[in-house]
């Protein structure tokens, strides 16, 4: 059996408080769940890509509400949700990239993230609106003892 259990951190929307989200998702999903080393490598860039994008956004509106991450284990699953208070947006609008081995790839510097986080989850459910904007990243466990 698995450890299960709810991590919840609520950090100042700055970007030296992402280094404290990665290790503690890492932390979190190395110590309770059958991850590999390059499974849990790939939920901490997604969170992190998560985590940049709710920071960057406070940043920019000047809100002073802390970004919430909250991991939660199970034996079936392992579930990340970064939420912020920001002003949302459309996730469907978010274009589509070029594939990664195309030369067109290289054109875009910025973007990457909500592509990413999909690539590297097995669930990404982004829910949106004016009150803020919340990213569950979720990783099956009964599927992850091959990795991806």
């Amino acid at each position: 059996m698995r450890a299960s259990g709810v991590v919840e951190l609520r950090v100042p929307a700055r970007p030296e408080f992402l280094q404290l989200v990665r290790s503690v998702v890492g932390a979190a999903a190395a110590s309770g769940t059958d991850l590999g080393p390059d499974q849990v490598a790939d939920l901490r860039l997604a969170v992190s890509e998560a985590a940049t994008n709710a920071m960057e956004v406070h940043g920019l509106r000047g809100l002073t509400d802390r970004v919430v991450v909250r991991c939660k284990l199970s034996d079936e699953l392992i579930e990340v949700e970064v939420a912020d208070r920001g002003p949302g947006f459309d996730p469907d609008a978010v274009p589509s990239l070029p594939p990664v081995d195309s030369p067109e790839r290289l054109q875009h510097e910025s973007g990457l993230g909500v592509s990413l986080m999909h690539q590297l989850t097995d669930q990404t459910i982004i829910e949106s609106g004016r009150d803020g904007t919340a990213v569950r990243l979720m990783i099956n466990l009964r599927d992850s003892a091959g990795g991806r």
